[in-house]
């Protein structure tokens, strides 16, 4: 860090605060050189996740995919929009705090049914019939079955 007004870099931190966003803390400075002082702003510098398509194409992780997915599997079901952006919050903080940059669609489908299913299972079921493509109503009953079981995970 330089002083913007002699470019010295003896530089003292007079005040430090979180700023309103509390992503970033706000920090004034005083040059030791000059005496001048400004603020400067700190943010963690967030790694962009990738997620990999089935036809393996890439694309920058989209929260709003996830949010709007579970919003059409909840329509005229119990289920707050709070509930889902805290879910949308927790799949994108798991995959925030894995080593991978790069995450499969399959990946993040199998965690929005987990916890669709954790939160409604009618909204799990609709997703699951999309996600999963089911051809025939075989395939849609193995689903059923497998939820029906006691402790029904896959």
């Amino acid at each position: 860090m330089k002083c913007p007004y002699c470019g010295c870099v003896e530089l003292k931190v007079i005040d430090s605060r979180p700023n309103e966003d509390t992503n970033s803390i706000r920090r004034r400075r005083e040059c030791l050189n000059c005496a001048n002082r400004f603020t400067t702003y700190e943010k963690i510098e967030s790694v962009t996740l990738i997620v990999v398509k089935k036809d393996r194409t890439r694309e920058p992780f989209n929260r709003e995919k996830i949010l709007n997915g579970a919003i059409l599997a909840c329509q005229k079901r119990p289920v707050s929009i709070e509930q889902l952006e805290r879910m949308v919050n927790e799949i994108e903080q798991h995959f925030s705090n894995t080593l991978d940059r790069e995450i499969s669609t399959d990946k993040i489908g199998e965690m929005v049914m987990d916890k669709l299913k954790e939160i409604d299972e009618i909204a799990y079921i609709r997703f699951a019939s999309v996600y999963r493509r089911f051809t025939d109503i075989s395939s849609f009953m193995e689903e059923l079955t497998e939820l029906l079981k006691p402790g029904g995970d896959k």
